[in-house]
């Protein structure tokens, strides 16, 4: 698989405190590829660290082959397009201004391609409005236009949609989808809005304490959130001998507690369960969500 971003063992140190205490990362190419953490996790500090705003104490990444040490690290920054924390705009400033003083920092040599970003990120209506005047899903759409200046194909965004109205969060995630689609540009998202991100990523990365928990494609996720029915019972070592021979799939939860992945005849269950000494206590539907999941993954209670 070919890899956009990789990095290993990233630290990133303040003193005693490690806001990334050996991560690793792998961002394939094409991916949308969802970052999900809590506040303080260490998003943000990543994001700062592979877009150069930050050196890491420890650790490397590789951005399009070359590492962070590479003198030429730089040529493959110029691939990449970032909104971090809130987009960079000048609010005295109308969108086509904007975009055009991003074309001279970058040292384009005409403004050829601002209009059809402009018509890309839906501002193109907008003309002589100062950004300041700009709804919250406005100025975040002006970021990734800006963003997309120099036509990378890597692009970063920290919680995008943050703040926004239904309306604002769902032009996001039209723009997101339609760059990845017709543009193949690889995204990096960071979220805690896990349910919008949900409808996004193909990939997703769980970080926590600073540390990356778990790396999973979304088909991997799907299927540790598939639907299944929870059975509680008195005695789970003969659950599982009969769910074995009824040849079901179950993981088997806690003592006392097993999930099975397929529809269960609960009369047929509890009768062979019966001949085992076995009683069913409790039985419910169950259909993780990626909150679900992620709340499972780190300890729920002791990350609130």
């Amino acid at each position: 698989m070919e890899y956009v971003l990789t990095a290993d063992s990233l630290t990133k140190k303040y003193r005693q405190f490690k806001a990334l205490d050996h991560l690793s990362l792998h961002i394939p190419k094409g991916a949308i590829y969802g970052m999900v953490g809590k506040n303080g996790a260490g998003k943000t500090t990543l994001i700062r660290v592979i877009c150069g705003l930050q050196d890491a104490t420890e650790g490397e990444y590789i951005l399009y082959g070359k590492k962070n040490t590479d003198k030429d690290i730089h040529k493959s920054r110029r691939r990449m397009g970032a909104v971090v924390e809130t987009p960079s705009i000048y609010l005295g400033m109308t969108a086509e201004e904007n975009l055009k003083e991003q074309y001279r920092i970058l040292g384009m040599p005409s403004f050829e391609g601002i209009k059809e970003l402009l018509e890309l990120a839906g501002l193109e209506d907008t003309g002589k409005k100062k950004a300041k005047h700009f709804s919250l899903g406005m100025r975040q759409r002006l970021g990734i236009a800006i963003a997309l200046c120099g036509q990378p194909d890597f692009l970063v965004l920290d919680e995008p949609v943050n703040g926004l109205d239904p309306q604002g969060i769902i032009e996001i995630r039209e723009l997101i989808l339609k760059l990845n689609r017709e543009q193949n540009i690889t995204f990096l998202i960071s979220s805690h809005i896990l349910d919008e991100l949900s409808r996004l990523a193909t990939h997703y990365g769980f970080v926590d304490g600073g540390r990356m928990v778990k790396e999973l494609s979304a088909k991997e996720l799907e299927e540790a959130c598939r639907k299944c029915v929870r059975v509680e019972v008195s005695d789970v070592k003969a659950l599982s001998r009969v769910l074995d021979q009824m040849g079901l799939d179950y993981n088997v939860v806690s003592h006392t507690q097993a999930d099975i992945f397929a529809r269960v005849n609960l009369t047929e269950l509890i009768h062979a369960l019966d001949h085992e000494n076995c009683q069913v206590l409790t039985a419910s539907e169950r259909d993780e969500s990626l909150e679900g999941y992620f709340i499972s993954l780190i300890g729920g209670a002791n990350h609130e």
